[in-house]
């Protein structure tokens, strides 16, 4: 398939007999090129070809500009209608309070409403790493308290010197 920015049109177009499509998308039948371009050119339109790999190819007649204008349109609407979901990180410790517990976890739940997904980690400092059972702990109490506005993407998992569990906000329907 060829993009929407590569059309051929008009001399452009370099078989030298393609099956015509008018205006109004009634098939003319297979024309020479020059009289594809002569009934284009008799109603002051743009002659694009839109199946090139067609035996014979494929022509239309239409406004290219106004053609173009559309899907650049469509596109813009495409992308204003696109969510993008970003992925915010909070940092816990294997020996972390109450009250900074209860912080961070404020935080993450005020992301997931918003929609972002919240990565929850634990940095390993010094030989607390071969306690790696209390991080777990504190990544699976983390996961239990936010399960009312997440789900659990990814279960707590060793990378390197740190534990981390992704959440992923539900979704509201």
């Amino acid at each position: 398939m060829i993009s929407k920015q590569d059309m051929i049109l008009n001399e452009g177009i370099r078989a030298r007999e393609v099956r015509l499509v008018d205006q109004n998308g009634e098939q003319l039948g297979i024309k020479s090129r020059n009289e594809a371009l002569e009934i284009a050119s008799r109603v002051n339109l743009d002659l694009v070809l839109v199946a090139p790999n067609a035996k014979p190819p494929v022509a239309r007649i239409m406004d290219y500009g106004k053609f173009r204008f559309e899907q650049q349109k469509k596109e813009k609407e495409a992308r204003k209608n696109q969510k993008t979901i970003s992925l915010k990180e909070v940092r816990l410790s294997p020996t972390i309070d109450e009250h900074d517990f209860n912080t961070k976890l404020r935080n993450a739940i005020k992301f997931l409403e918003k929609g972002d997904k919240v990565k929850a980690s634990i940095r390993f400092k010094g030989r607390a790493i071969t306690h790696k059972e209390i991080g777990q702990r504190v990544l699976v109490r983390f996961a239990e308290e936010c399960k009312e506005v997440a789900s659990v993407e990814t279960a707590p998992k060793m990378d390197g010197r740190s534990m981390f569990l992704i959440l992923a906000p539900k979704n509201e329907k």
